[in-house]
């Protein structure tokens, strides 16, 4: 594993923003029959999703939520220093989306700006590239975003992927302080001869010429190669093996016990496979909060989530955490951190519309 830490850097604040159009998972029934939607929820856990509109895009989501953040924070936007942010879907093929969003927020010049194109692992690996960043700066404040509109590439026939995931954004940021902090530290792997587990195969350079035409691919599912496809089984495997594996060798690595820490905060794949790993980690499944049932699987936005749906309304708490995000590359990273929940604000809602 890649192995790093790093102290004098603490989270300031996260903030996330979802629309407010929710798909109940039953109103697909009369489209893939009842059965089928039944034995998806029993295995999946997913209730409902929150669906972007047509006019919305993952920065709107990402904007929204860091207002929120600088707002709720008081700080000077002049002392931000870096952005980045964390999107398989961006507004526009070039330029990366992060210089739009730092265009909206009205930052300045001296903070430096770019896109990462990750997916379920983006998080934490976000978080440790802008950790590293802001260490070694002058500045002392960044801003990881997150945003995905997974939906808006997936065929509305794919009964394995539509009813799945949700739409959202988060902004999460960082502060550089003069005290010692405790350490954040950080364990990241990548299998990227397993890049095609997940994958659109059509829409960049490598694959130009594919038809937009929909056919019936080797699983039955109509779909085209402009629209996304996982190999379920696939990923289901390395989610239940590589992923725990690696979490157990971080935390042996630190000396540590999964009983060190106060919640293990897992991506939102399903909840099956959150039980899986819970199950061959021994966590209990009180530590492992879930907030799939009402928001769906929102990429690398379910970790920052799942705390503000969760903690936000908890006051005066410091939480020992250990989150673990993982998917498409194939990319799965696990971080250790100390979190306040006075830092962590509620769910912001965003109407049909963009911000």
């Amino acid at each position: 594993m890649i192995y790093s830490e790093f102290t004098n850097i603490k989270i300031a604040g996260i903030s996330t923003a979802v629309p407010d159009n929710f798909i109940q998972t039953d109103n697909y029934k009369e489209l893939f029959g009842e059965k089928v939607i039944d034995d998806f929820m029993q295995v999946t856990g997913i209730k409902q999703t929150c669906r972007a509109s047509p006019d919305q895009t993952a920065s709107d989501f990402a904007c929204l939520a860091a207002r929120d953040v600088i707002e709720r924070s008081g700080i000077n936007r002049d002392d931000i220093g870096f952005l980045i942010f964390v999107t398989q879907k961006p507004d526009y093929r070039m330029p990366s989306t992060a210089f739009y969003l730092h265009s909206r927020l009205n930052l300045n010049s001296d903070c430096s700006c770019f896109d990462i194109n990750l997916a379920c692992s983006g998080f934490v690996y976000g978080l440790q590239t802008i950790i590293s960043m802001l260490q070694y700066s002058d500045k002392p404040y960044a801003l990881l975003l997150t945003g995905d509109t997974t939906v808006k590439s997936i065929s509305p026939k794919d009964k394995t992927m539509i009813m799945l995931f949700g739409d959202a954004g988060t902004a999460t940021l960082l502060q550089k302080t003069m005290a010692e902090q405790e350490k954040i530290s950080f364990a990241l792997r990548t299998d990227g001869k397993r890049f095609n587990a997940i994958v659109t195969p059509a829409g960049a350079y490598r694959n130009m010429g594919a038809p937009r035409e929909d056919r019936i691919w080797n699983d039955g599912i109509e779909r085209s190669d402009y629209d996304t496809h996982m190999k379920g089984m696939e990923v289901f495997a390395f989610s239940i093996t590589d992923v725990p594996k690696l979490i157990k060798e971080f935390v042996d690595f630190q000396g540590k016990d999964i009983s060190s820490y106060d919640q293990v905060i897992l991506h939102q794949a399903n909840r099956y496979i959150i039980k899986q790993i819970a199950r061959k980690l021994k966590i209990p499944m009180e530590k492992i909060p879930i907030s799939i049932d009402k928001y769906g699987n929102t990429s690398s936005n379910s970790i920052p989530l799942v705390l503000c749906d969760h903690f936000s309304n908890k006051q005066g708490q410091i939480m020992k955490i250990l989150a673990s995000g993982f998917g498409a590359g194939l990319s799965w990273a696990v971080c250790d951190l100390s979190l306040s929940t006075d830092i962590i604000n509620h769910i912001c809602f965003l109407k049909g519309g963009t911000v």
